[in-house]
C-alpha cells in the first residue's frame, strides 16, 4: 500500500541515524501490507551489503536481510555440502509454513519475520528450535546477544529497544547436529499456523522441544535425560511451562485446541526421536528426510497438507 507520510528513505545500516518516527526497511512485505500513519522515515536496509548466508564450522549465520528464498535454497547448497547436520531438515519445512507465494518468499526476510514477532512466525519457530541467539546493534557502536526464544516476548512484542537493529542471527552447530523432529497443523488446508512444534535430540542425550504458534511466545522444554521424559512427564512438563493464558486466542485457533493439539505433537515428537515410533499430523513433514534434492529453488507453491490429516482436523477443530 502507499505510504503517504513518509518524507525520507534512508540507506543506512546505523542506528545511530534512527530517530522518532523511523522504521528499518528490509523486505516491507509487512511493513508496506500494514501501513501507518506516524512513520516518517524509512532506514532502508536494501543496500546493506551484508552476506545472506555464512557457513562455519561453528554454524550458520543469517543476515537479518536473509530473504525465504535465500535460505529455502541453502540446504541443497554448496555451503553446507557434507556438513552432517540433520538440523537442515526443518529450514524447508519452517519455510514452508509461511504458505505464501514466491513472491513473498523473494522479498520476505528472516529478520524481519522475527522482528514482527507473531505467534506463526516460522522464522521463530525455527530459530528458537534451533537455540539461535540474534545479534542487536544499538546506537553508540554497541550491540548484544539474545536467544531467539527469549527474544520475543509476546504477540507483536519483542525487546528491541527503540533504535536497536536486528544485524543476525547465529544457529549454532551443536543444535543443527541434532537429530531434529517438525509438527505444524492449522485449522484449514494450507492455512496459518495454529501450533508449530520443534524437537531436538541432542547429542547428550537431551530432549528440546519448541513450542511456538500455539503461544504468544516460543516456549522450550528441556530434559536432560531424554529416556526419562515417558508421555506422562511430558503432559506434565508441558502443563506446568505453558499457563492457559499464554495460549494464543485469534480465528486460527481457540486456547484449548492449541493446547490439546500441544500435547499431541509433544507426544508424536518424542515418540519420533526416541525410535519408539513415527506418527505424523499435520504438513510439511514425513519424518526423518533423505538426502536433500539438488534443486534450490522454491516451488511458487508449497506442499498441500494431507487429505488424512486435512480430515482428523476439521474433526477435532
Amino acid at each position: 500500500m502507499d505510504m503517504n507520510t513518509i518524507e525520507a528513505v534512508v540507506p543506512t545500516t546505523d542506528p545511530a541515524e534512527w530517530r522518532d518516527g523511523d522504521a528499518w526497511l528490509a523486505g516491507g512485505t509487512v511493513l508496506f501490507s500494514y501501513g501507518s500513519t506516524v512513520l516518517k522515515r524509512l532506514l532502508d536496509l536494501g543496500q546493506a551489503g551484508w552476506p545472506a548466508v555464512t557457513v562455519s564450522d561453528a554454524g550458520i549465520e543469517l543476515a537479518a536481510t536473509c530473504t525465504v528464498a535465500e535460505l529455502y535454497a541453502l540446504p541443497a547448497s554448496e555451503a553446507v555440502a557434507g556438513r552432517e547436520w540433520p538440523g537442515l531438515d526443518l529450514l524447508r519445512p519452517c519455510c514452508d509454513s509461511f504458505v505464501a507465494s514466491f513472491k513473498v518468499w523473494n522479498m520476505s526476510t528472516v529478520g524481519g519475520n522475527l522482528c514482527t514477532s507473531l505467534p506463526a512466525g516460522p522464522m521463530i519457530s525455527l530459530c528458537a528450535g534451533l537455540d539461535a541467539t540474534a545479534t542487536i546493534l544499538g546506537p553508540g557502536g554497541s550491540s548484544r546477544t539474545v536467544p531467539v526464544a527469549m527474544f520475543i516476548t509476546g504477540d507483536g512484542q519483542n525487546s528491541l529497544a527503540p533504535g536497536e537493529l536486528l544485524r543476525s542471527i547465529q544457529l549454532p552447530a551443536s543444535a543443527l547436529s541434532a537429530k531434529v523432529a517438525f509438527r505444524r497443523l492449522s485449522l484449514s488446508n494450507l492455512g496459518r499456523s495454529g501450533v508449530l512444534l520443534i524437537g531436538r535430540l541432542d547429542a547428550d542425550g537431551g530432549l528440546v522441544i519448541t513450542v511456538t504458534a500455539a503461544t504468544k511466545r516460543p516456549v522450550q522444554l528441556r530434559f536432560a535425560a531424554a529416556k526419562m521424559a515417558g508421555p506422562a512427564a511430558l503432559a506434565a512438563a508441558v502443563g506446568n511451562a505453558i499457563p492457559e493464558e499464554l495460549y494464543h486466542d485469534d480465528i486460527h485457533g481457540l486456547p484449548a485446541w492449541r493446547r490439546d493439539m500441544t500435547l499431541r505433537l509433544a507426544e508424536e515428537i518424542r515418540g519420533e526421536l526416541l525410535g519408539e515410533r513415527l506418527v505424523v499430523s499435520g504438513d510439511f513433514w514425513t519424518g526423518p528426510r533423505q538426502p536433500h534434492a539438488t534443486s534450490p529453488q522454491p516451488s511458487a507453491q508449497p506442499p498441500g497438507t494431507t487429505q488424512n490429516q486435512q480430515n482428523t482436523q476439521q474433526k477435532e477443530a
